[in-house]
């Protein structure tokens, strides 16, 4: 009896000692959603596209840290103004906000039908917009309460978006429709073998141009604007993870702005070279893209899938070569200029 007992003891000891492992290991393990811009842990809610000014009055902007992607578009005079698409982390306010653009609706016709905030519209361009797979939640159709102006910025730079409150009126009111996002072409991964090592890469436009230098202790890009740090307006260098610069065809338009200056267009279907920064190297690639309302596939030259990294996405459209510097020892990558 005496043994019967022990053996018994013994085995209600080991039962105690396994049954947490045998808990733990029945109970399913949690699934992180992330998001498909950034591959970043995080929400994949509706789409919101923001237009914001970039000349030297506009900065520092305000709200672009938050992010998935940004779009920089060549504008009249050689400026440059931008797409910034929201779908994760909506701040409170955004901008200096601006106008629309041609382009902007060929390059956001591949998210789906996007909630388009922008401060107005020439009234040729109107009717393009209108038919678009875009909801227009403008300045022109929403009160002062939601967009506001900065006493402490001159117009036409102070324009500011409450975004929050503007994506919970617009997609509240009835027979109001804004797309949850979804993947628009590109993948994440590993960084490709024929990466190399770079420096900093610079883009010029006729009178604007970013700069983007390796930052190893933040993992990101961190962004110059006309050779000054390009700041946000917590005093945080802007910058991604990713940093795309896609060669395209900038051909005029029909629009012109209120002095006559023609309106560039940036095309963004069909197909192309560029490069993709990452982690401090920069890799040759294509991009194609059969229609507006898909999304744009990027390739390395043996046609394999450029990975893009976890993180923020900037996308710089340009129809020059950008210069690169490099550490010493290494070549320039393609045809690119190298300093």
């Amino acid at each position: 009896m005496r043994k019967l007992l022990a053996a018994i003891s013994i085995l209600i000891v080991l039962s105690s000692c396994a049954s947490p492992t045998n808990q733990s290991a029945s109970t399913p393990e949690k699934i992180v959603e992330r998001n498909v811009l950034t591959n970043l842990p995080g929400e994949n809610g509706p789409v919101l596209a923001v237009k914001i000014d970039d000349t030297e009055a506009a900065h520092p902007q305000v709200g672009l840290d938050s992010a998935d992607v940004i779009y920089i578009e060549q504008v009249e005079g050689g400026l440059t103004r931008l797409a910034a698409v929201f779908t994760d982390q909506i701040p409170k306010v955004i901008g200096p906000v601006r106008s629309a653009r041609i382009s902007d609706v060929e390059i956001l016709a591949q998210y789906g039908r996007v909630g388009f905030a922008y401060s107005g519209a020439q009234s040729k361009l109107r009717p393009a917009i209108s038919t678009a797979n875009l909801e227009n939640i403008s300045a022109e159709i929403n009160p002062p309460s939601i967009y506001k102006s900065d006493p402490t910025r001159d117009a036409p730079t102070n324009m500011m978006l409450e975004a929050q409150a503007l994506l919970t009126k617009s997609i509240d009111v009835e027979g109001r429709k804004i797309d949850k996002v979804k993947s628009i072409g590109w993948q994440f991964g590993a960084i490709a073998e024929s990466a190399k090592k770079v420096k900093t890469a610079e883009v010029k436009w006729p009178t604007a141009r970013y700069g983007a230098t390796w930052s190893k202790s933040e993992k990101r890009w961190l962004l110059t604007y006309n050779s000054k740090p390009n700041l946000d307006s917590n005093g945080r260098q802007l910058g991604g993870a990713n940093f795309v610069i896609q060669k395209i065809r900038i051909t005029d338009s029909i629009y012109r702005d209120k002095v006559g200056g023609v309106t560039p267009y940036s095309n963004t279907v069909g197909s192309g070279s560029g490069y993709l920064l990452r982690g401090g190297k920069v890799i040759e690639i294509n991009w194609q893209r059969p229609n507006a309302e898909v999304g744009t596939i990027w390739t390395l030259a043996d046609g394999t899938v450029a990975n893009f990294a976890d993180g923020q996405v900037w996308i710089a459209l340009t129809d020059g070569e950008p210069t690169f510097t490099y550490p010493e020892g290494i070549s320039d990558a393609g045809s690119a200029k190298s300093k």
